[in-house]
């Protein structure tokens, strides 16, 4: 059976990267791994915990991520897809290829935004990340894929 890691970030390319990794596991016989990594909790400069409103807020944030993946998920098993949701919170390259190395992936599928290249340069690319050191082959899905 074929591992494939799949990091969502609830974006709207996210409905098409999930077509296309239940495609590629129908096709392989494969298992999908639904990743979303949640932003780590911000630091409080001289303060332990921060304050009660903003950990509130954190948590409700991280409850409704966990429930737009636990339904991802539900969606495709009842499509007969073998999944399991993950959500972990980190820094999202090195966070998606930790969980890669850990569940030893055959494949990473993951959408590409389609940000210009005055983007990327300023602000940097997960699937450039991704691509430049991962240890398994990775399929990017366009923004927008043809009909």
């Amino acid at each position: 059976m074929k591992n494939i890691l799949v990091p969502v970030d609830f974006s709207p390319v996210t409905m098409t990267v999930l077509k296309q990794a239940e495609n590629v596991s129908k096709c392989m016989g494969g298992k999908i791994w639904l990743i979303h990594v949640a932003a780590p909790d911000p630091d409080f400069i001289g303060l332990n915990i921060g304050p009660q409103h903003v950990r509130d807020w954190r948590a409700e944030q991280l409850r409704e991520e966990h429930r737009g993946i636990q339904k991802m998920a539900i969606e495709l098993e009842e499509r007969g897809t073998d999944v399991t949701p993950i959500l972990v919170q980190g820094p999202s390259i090195q966070t998606i290829l930790n969980e890669a190395d850990k569940l030893n992936v055959d494949m990473i599928i993951m959408g590409s935004h389609g940000h210009g290249a005055l983007y990327s340069v300023l602000v940097g690319s997960v699937c450039e990340g991704i691509l430049h050191k991962a240890k398994c082959p990775v399929m990017i899905v366009p923004a927008e894929m043809p009909d």
